[in-house]
């Protein structure tokens, strides 16, 4: 007994040393951008590197926030107040990667429970299909994308950035795999109390699988968020730009301005950071209960 118990601990001070040092190594480079957003010049290109700022600067946020002047919003001839572009950028960014997130929870949900739930004509190979498509890279279909979104006129919107995430693969396998786990007699006993198709969703369906939805509202906001090569092809007026084509463009105007770039990634990282901590319990949740099912 004493053994056991001896390599019972050994066993928990090995995999705290070793979550420690991952969890060292995934920070760093939050840590150093951070720190890197307010260096001056100096400490950011010294030879030696400084591990915290000589003189904390806000230089780099000036500049970042100097640039381009643009309307909060544009709703028809409706303009907003004048803000800095870099926070026109943010406002876009998060209004994208928001709406991708809510829509793709909503229709992957959906997908989901009817593909794990309902018995129809060719469920199998729906979901075979739903399946391959997740092993195709979105550079194949650009181009019928592009030609999409133009024919709806919608390229140049952040709509164009949205609509093609909304029917995103994973999030509808992810979804069929949380329902698998509802008891059918829930479900039969809603229907035998005469609840509706929709209530049945809403109520009983939805609150089972809502780790599920939290752990898919985080990637897909991080998915939408990072997406800069589809935010490159769809998006081309200024107002429109997300945080990263923002800070690309100014970075391209000048040299290499290390700061700016630091500072860009900092205001970029901050509603991440806050989405993460929203949906930590779920998203936690989520990954534990997949992996029991797997």
């Amino acid at each position: 007994m004493k053994s056991t118990s001896n390599r019972s601990k050994a066993y928990k001070v090995v995999s705290m040393i070793l979550l420690f040092v991952l969890a060292f190594l995934f920070l760093f480079p939050l840590y150093w951008i951070i720190t890197g957003a307010f260096k001056t010049g100096q400490d950011i290109y010294a030879t030696t590197p400084a591990w915290f700022p000589s003189e904390w600067s806000m230089v780099n946020f000036a500049k970042l926030f100097d640039r381009r002047s643009e309307p909060l919003f544009q709703l028809g001839s409706l303009a907003g107040p004048i803000v800095p572009g870099a926070i026109r950028w943010l406002v876009n960014t998060v209004f994208m990667a928001v709406m991708a997130m809510i829509l793709t929870c909503i229709t992957a949900a959906m997908a989901g429970y009817a593909l794990a739930k309902k018995r129809f004509i060719g469920r199998a190979l729906l979901f075979s299909l739903i399946v391959c498509a997740m092993a195709l890279p979105k550079q194949v279909i650009l181009i019928p994308l592009l030609k999409e979104m133009s024919a709806l006129r919608l390229y140049d919107t952040l709509w164009a950035v949205i609509f093609p995430t909304v029917g995103w693969p994973f999030g509808v396998f992810l979804m069929k795999q949380f329902s698998e786990g509802i008891p059918g007699e829930i479900l039969e006993a809603a229907r035998v109390d005469g609840a509706s198709e929709w209530r049945t969703f809403s109520t009983i369906v939805l609150p089972m699988v809502k780790p599920g939805i939290g752990a898919l509202a985080i990637f897909t906001f991080i998915n939408s968020w990072n997406d800069y090569f589809m935010q490159l092809v769809m998006l081309a007026s200024n107002s429109r730009y997300t945080i990263s084509l923002g800070i690309a463009t100014m970075q391209a105007e000048t040299s290499i301005d290390t700061g700016l770039l630091m500072a860009g990634a900092t205001l970029a990282a901050v509603p991440i950071i806050i989405v993460f901590l929203i949906f930590q319990k779920y998203f936690t949740q989520g990954i534990t209960m997949g992996a029991v099912k797997g």
